[in-house]
């Protein structure tokens, strides 16, 4: 999980553009234009919604809050409005020769589980009547601990020390006092951390808990969601799937334990759900986060349908059910720049710097 995304020229170009369009009323002209010429699925990411008055005072990872409330309002209400929220049951339908899905289909998903899916983003959801789905990660479920990546940022962003040294990163400096550069040192470590294997990984972020003293406990800031929670969520008619039992990076796994991660992840949440899980989305979800025996074990557990955290939308009649591609949302989108990217992903889609879903 990455700190803060800059925009940097690439989206503050996408971003201008967008606003040009958007306030000369050509996106729903543009809508049109483009189902013209192709058929797509296209699939949002989320990961937190968020209301942040201080982030000074939030040790976690900023670039995970996709967007506050009142943008999250908005950015459901255009998608009722102009598109047609479906849910990934609908899709396995389609795919399966049931219904074809409706014109301008788009998914909501979101990534890890936090709380703040049930408190703030499920109420939205529910009110407006756009289905979602909510991928978990079953462990954090019953201990609630943060994940792993999480606690890094937090120890980062947080520890009194003065020096960080990780040798499997060839890392040896000071800590920046400053918490923006705090955080900007924390990016760049995920995105090196996140490609060693996974013994590294966890070795890595368990010896600074021993080395700084911050062993992972719950914390107010950073907690999942609950059995009970996630029970009303699917009563009420949001989807739940599975993001693995400890979000680990499925592909970088001994075989037998990535098995176990996709089968008792499946396991736990039949069990303690009402409704059967049929989706999963792969923790991470770059490139490296998932690969053909990944694939081959989630079909053999039951999963009709998985995805990445690629970005990008999948073509119609056929896309690739269990590597789909979504459309990361981001804090920095406002409401010209969100409209623009789902109605023309290919020009106003901002590929993401994380690595992580």
């Amino acid at each position: 999980m990455a700190a803060t995304v800059a925009l940097g020229d690439g989206g503050g170009k996408r971003q201008r553009l967008a606003r040009w369009f958007h306030a000369g009323g050509l996106l729903p002209g543009l809508q049109r234009m483009r189902g013209l010429l192709r058929r797509d699925l296209r699939v949002l990411a989320y990961h937190r919604v968020l209301d942040l008055p201080d982030p000074d005072r939030f040790s976690f990872d900023l670039a995970l809050v996709s967007a506050s409330a009142a943008q999250f309002r908005r950015q459901m209400e255009l998608v009722r409005r102009r598109f047609s929220p479906v849910s990934f049951e609908d899709v396995a339908a389609a795919l399966d020769g049931g219904p074809p899905l409706p014109r301008d289909p788009v998914v909501v998903t979101f990534d890890d589980g936090y709380e703040d899916n049930y408190r703030v983003a499920f109420p939205i959801l529910r009110e407006l009547g756009v289905p979602a789905t909510f991928f978990v990660s079953t462990g954090h479920i019953d201990d609630g601990l943060p994940y792993a990546y999480d606690w890094l940022v937090h120890m980062i962003c947080s520890t009194p020390a003065r020096r960080i040294a990780l040798p499997a990163l060839g890392v040896d400096r000071a800590l920046p006092p400053a918490l923006a550069e705090r955080r900007a040192l924390a990016s760049a470590l995920l995105d090196r951390l996140k490609t060693l294997d996974d013994d590294a990984q966890t070795a890595l972020i368990a010896g600074l808990e021993a080395e700084w003293n911050l062993p992972r406990r719950p914390h107010p800031d950073c907690r999942p969601m609950s059995w009970d929670q996630l029970r009303q969520m699917q009563a009420d008619g949001m989807e739940i799937g599975s993001h693995g039992v400890h979000h680990r990076m499925l592909a970088k796994l001994p075989p037998e334990q990535m098995e176990r991660e996709v089968a008792e992840s499946k396991q736990a949440l039949d069990h303690h759900l009402p409704l059967p899980v049929s989706v999963i989305s792969y923790p991470v979800g770059g490139p490296d986060a998932y690969d053909a025996a990944v694939i081959a074990a989630v079909r053999h557990s039951g999963y009709r349908i998985a995805c990445s955290y690629v970005a990008g939308t999948n073509p119609l009649p056929a896309p690739p059910r269990h590597a789909l591609r979504r459309l990361p949302v981001e804090r920095e989108m406002d409401a010209p720049w969100f409209s623009a990217m789902v109605t023309w992903p290919e020009v106003f889609g901002y590929p993401s710097r994380l690595r992580s879903g």
